[in-house]
């Protein structure tokens, strides 16, 4: 059951030896705590002994610099998912029903994480069916972007990720499968019964997800390879189904999102410190994940390393570099977010610019406007 009491409807099929139906697990607080705590101190761990290397040589080259910054990027992540598996089992999310192209969802965020998947020399099969389906956007791009996030840690060959129909009853499917043990890894992992290395913190996320979505999600692990499959029953089709469904979402769940935007990606470029606070301070409780450049030249370095969700910068950075980085970041990701932080102006407007409108938040009202314009721009697909 969830927090509302409610019973998730069972997985299609009958869990086999090496499959979990993870939809109705229970969250152990304990447990939890303990695998966060784990996964953070391996993470800094492996960070530290890199900064001790530095300390003894004095260099450090730009591949070292890179593996250190990815080090302490994964330790902050595991921290964020902690936090949003918390928020999730808790109850603490107002669920709105809208019609949401999952297959479009799945492009838009394999095309964010273009870069670690020809940085890492990844192969991402791709056989995915149209599929509509009625559920809350914020909390399905957090599933499909925590799915991604899960494999791409685990696995060690070709990503296959598939969405179809089931013909009757009809329902969506995404199914996501890849070989997460090499040859030499199996031989070892039978001498020590080593336990399966795919139940980690993302896993954690992506199963609360799928809980706090009442999904059936099923993993089949045969010790080498994996394959997820999460079922989606409210796929739509037939447009007069959209106001049924959006019906039954459960108004008891209203005013309870405390944190809309977990898991999405702001970067703020702003020279002055004082920006940062100001922007740090308007989005508190909205859960983003924040980084911070003070210059174009760090923010188009910053995205070479991984592309945020939404940009904010201050008027001043404005021009001719920062539209030429708007250019190429869009042409990479047309639904990249930019958001102006203005001196003057009143609240928020909008600006056109080169046949497309951004928004523009005025300095004396970022603590009214910026949280909205957010979610407009985040929360809305373009």
């Amino acid at each position: 059951m969830n927090a509302a009491g409610k019973t998730f409807p069972a997985t299609t099929a009958t869990p086999e030896p090496g499959a979990v139906a993870a939809s109705g697990d229970a969250v152990d607080g304990h447990a939890l705590l303990g695998q966060l705590g784990s996964e953070v101190a391996s993470a800094l761990s492996a960070a530290l002994e890199r900064v001790n290397a530095v300390a003894t040589t004095g260099k450090i080259s730009r591949q070292g610099l890179r593996e250190l910054r990815e080090l302490l990027e994964l330790a902050r992540r595991i921290g964020i998912m902690g936090q949003q598996v918390n928020r999730l089992a808790t109850g603490r999310v107002r669920q709105v029903a809208e019609r949401v192209d999952l297959t479009a969802v799945l492009r838009e965020a394999l095309l964010q994480h273009r870069r670690q998947i020809e940085a890492r020399g990844f192969e991402v099969g791709q056989l995915l069916a149209p599929a509509q389906v009625m559920a809350d956007p914020t909390l399905i791009f957090t599933l499909v972007e925590t799915l991604l996030t899960w494999a791409f840690e685990h696995a060690r060959s070709a990503v296959d990720l598939r969405i179809d129909l089931n013909d009757w009853p009809v329902f969506a499917r995404l199914a996501c499968s890849f070989r997460f043990l090499s040859d030499d890894q199996i031989d070892h992992s039978l001498l020590t019964h080593a336990e399966s290395p795919l139940r980690t913190i993302s896993w954690r996320l992506l199963q609360q997800t799928a809980r706090t979505m009442e999904l059936p999600i099923r993993l089949d692990d045969d010790g080498a390879s994996a394959r997820l499959t999460i079922e989606f029953p409210r796929t739509v089709n037939d447009p007069s189904e959209t106001a049924a469904l959006r019906d039954r979402a459960d108004p008891a769940r209203e005013g309870l999102n405390s944190k809309p935007l977990a898991g999405s990606h702001l970067l703020v470029v702003a020279a002055r410190r004082e920006t940062r606070s100001l922007v740090r301070d308007a989005v508190r409780h909205m859960g983003l994940m924040i980084d911070h450049v003070a210059t174009i030249e760090e923010a188009r370095e910053f995205c070479h390393g991984g592309m945020p969700h939404a940009i904010l910068h201050e008027s001043a950075l404005g021009g001719d570099r920062f539209e030429r980085l708007r250019t190429d970041l869009l042409a990479e990701m047309p639904q990249l977010v930019f958001i102006e932080l203005s001196e003057d102006g009143q609240g928020l407007e909008t600006r056109r610019i080169g046949g497309r409108q951004f928004s523009c938040v005025s300095r004396s009202a970022i603590i009214e406007s910026l949280p909205p314009a957010l979610m407009f721009e985040l929360s809305h697909p373009r």
